[in-house]
């Protein structure tokens, strides 16, 4: 129901906002929250991502040379400086949709913007959505892995228990996202301030052993590596990025904190303690080529080494969650965008609407991740199969946000590109240098983005579709209206309200509850429930009524596309308006189609029946609406699609 409406509105007045936190959460609180959801990630990646960048150098600990390790930190340090605070940071968490961030916010930006190239934008939103989640599968299992398998540094001997650890932890990750992202934050938020402090403490002694390690703060050291080592250039690029793996899901993640906690909390200390460890790393293997065997690790003394691998188990736990929390929120929107069937949304948080648990994506992502682990346990050989889904996802999302640079802030079109141009530049080259890596694994987080994108684009045209062909059977509501006027049937006491995706027209449950029962309510509501563009409605816009005859009245509910519907709650709003609504004298009918495949359809016979299971799988209307179920009658129909 909810796709078709969600289309027809996005000719929707354009909505300013910079993604002010939808919160009376104080600013500080706020800032330590996006600390331990938004950063977990990317502040966990100091833990492999210059052991891997320099390994990908093809520089050997024998030979280890300080132009290359300087070339190498330099790439990183520019990375986090251009990629994520100019591009992310700065700019598109200015790209809000009424608060909320992530791809296909900006998508619904973007569509609003160029309507007569929806369908691309529409497709683009699909591309990037799905390589999203494709990272939030890979994310949890290498952040995890990493921190276990620093355990054997301590003694080898541990080494059989990391995989079965590393399952034990996820476990417990999973098994605590229904208790929401404000309880989370709160535990995550200190421990991970903590941890950005004694990463950065402890960078300080190497760095004054070795000062000329902050040569690399030239980007010149970056561009020369690249010149001079060619293809192996290339694959250390793919390497580097690991290193800004995260800020698609801080994005992502706008909705749950707002921009200036998120900016603030980068600015401030995520950025200056990164610098300092990377730093420090790339100081201790100057000094000592042999530690890029684990150089983080290697940073400590002998005695704090098993209190770190605990604590940074602990911070790659915390790591996930951005992805994870980002994956509910893209989730929602796309059922509310109609690009996925509806799922059971559970708002965690009476001050903060952003704040949801989504319990089947948590249970695909925990055996989508657990399956990971067992496949590759390594997070070396895992290091393979990341970059790739992330990179993608950012090509995307520079493309559409030239979109909404030129349309949106109307900006001239060559301002607007060349501000996105130089980023589009660097996310093709990173996305090129991660593709290098397909036969190693990349090809899991490709594999995964293309069956949602299968899932995505099957459903959207499904239900194109079958809106099409319902709607060639339903008859004009005004004719109805006339026919009953003619010849009234049967008017029994009460309320009927009857859901339809379209109120130009009788919906089924309507015309068969007159065939089967012969009887009409009193007073008849044709409801339809539309997705606007926009994340949130003003309740002053929630409702629209419109008296049809004395029988009948449309009544048109608005949502935006990060909301929850609860059609009893708006129709309170409805008797302001003149409806005296009550919900024990009212019955909702609902129409419950049976799907079968047509002889002839408009898609193959094996995505037929996908959009059937699809379809079946759907979270009931009644619950999704939150509809009192003892209010509820369903009439079941068949059709053919």
């Amino acid at each position: 129901m909810t796709s078709e409406t969600s289309m027809a509105a996005a000719d929707a007045p354009a909505v300013s906002g910079h993604g002010e936190a939808h919160s009376t959460a104080s600013l500080t609180a706020l800032i330590l929250g996006s600390i331990g959801v938004v950063y977990g990630d990317i502040g966990t990646s100091p833990l492999y991502a210059f052991r891997e960048a320099v390994t990908a150098a093809g520089t050997k600990a024998e030979v280890l040379e300080p132009s290359a390790v300087l070339g190498v930190l330099s790439l990183i340090l520019w990375a986090l400086i251009v990629v994520v605070t100019l591009k992310y940071v700065l700019i598109l968490l200015r790209a809000d949709n009424n608060g909320e961030g992530g791809t296909l916010a900006l998508m619904a930006l973007a569509q609003r913007a160029l309507k007569s190239s929806s369908s691309l934008i529409v497709m683009f939103g699909i591309i990037s959505g799905a390589l999203f989640y494709g990272d939030a599968v890979i994310t949890p299992a290498l952040s995890v892995l990493s921190a276990i398998e620093g355990m054997k540094l301590a003694t080898a001997a541990l080494d059989p228990y990391v995989v079965p650890l590393t399952i034990i932890i996820l476990m417990a990750l999973f098994a605590v996202q229904s208790r929401g992202t404000a309880r989370v934050a709160a535990f995550f938020g200190p421990v991970m301030c903590l941890w950005f402090i004694v990463i950065a403490v402890a960078a300080i002694p190497q760095i004054l052993k070795h000062p000329e390690v902050l040569q690399a703060l030239n980007p010149v050291y970056a561009v020369t590596f690249v010149a001079h080592h060619g293809l192996i250039g290339l694959v250390t690029l793919g390497a580097v990025f690991l290193a800004v793996t995260g800020a698609e899901a801080l994005y992502a993640d706008l909705g749950h904190f707002g921009k200036r906690p998120i900016q603030t909390a980068w600015l401030g200390i995520v950025l200056p303690s990164l610098a300092l460890n990377y730093f420090g790393q790339g100081a201790l293997v100057i000094g000592n080529p042999k530690a890029i065997e684990n150089p983080f690790y290697l940073m400590f003394p002998d005695w704090a080494l098993v209190p770190m691998v605990i604590f940074a188990t602990i911070a790659t736990v915390i790591a996930s969650q951005a992805v994870i929390t980002g994956a509910y929120s893209l989730t929602r929107q796309a059922i509310q965008l109609g690009l996925m069937p509806r799922f059971e949304i559970t708002h965690t948080s009476e001050t903060h609407s952003g704040q949801i648990y989504i319990p089947r994506v948590n249970m695909l992502l925990f055996f989508a991740v657990v399956m990971l682990v067992i496949v590759f346990r390594s997070s070396s050989a895992l290091a393979s199969a990341y970059g790739i889904a992330v990179t993608g996802t950012m090509v995307v999302t520079a493309m559409m946000g030239f979109v909404v640079i030129w349309k949106v802030w109307r900006w001239h079109p060559i301002a607007a590109a060349a501000l996105i141009a130089p980023f589009l530049a660097i996310d093709l080259t990173f996305l090129t240098a991660n593709l290098l890596k397909i036969f190693e694994g990349g090809w899991v987080p490709l594999a995964l983005g293309g069956l949602v994108m299968l899932l995505m684009y099957t459903w959207r045209r499904g239900s194109r579709l079958l809106y099409e062909k319902s709607h060639k059977q339903e008859i004009p509501l005004t004719d109805l209206i006339g026919m009953l006027a003619k010849k009234p049937p049967q008017r029994v006491p009460g309320t009927a309200v009857f859901l339809t995706s379209n109120p130009d027209f009788a919906p089924t449950a309507l015309m068969h509850s007159l065939k089967h029962y012969k009887v009409l309510h009193e007073k008849n509501v044709i409801l339809t429930i539309e997705t606007a563009p926009t994340p949130r409605i003003d309740p002053s816009e929630r409702v629209r009524l419109e008296e049809v005859s004395e029988m009948f009245s449309k009544v048109v509910l608005k949502f935006g596309f990060m909301e929850s519907p609860n059609v009893p709650r708006a129709l309170v709003i409805a008797r302001k308006l003149g409806w005296q609504f009550d919900i024990m004298s009212t019955s909702f009918f609902l129409s419950r189609r049976a799907l079968k495949p047509a002889a002839q359809s408009g898609m193959p016979r094996w995505q037929d029946h996908l959009f059937i299971a699809l379809s079946r799988s759907a979270n009931d209307a009644t619950d999704y609406f939150q509809i009192p179920t003892g209010r509820v009658v369903e009439v079941g129909t068949q059709v053919t699609i």
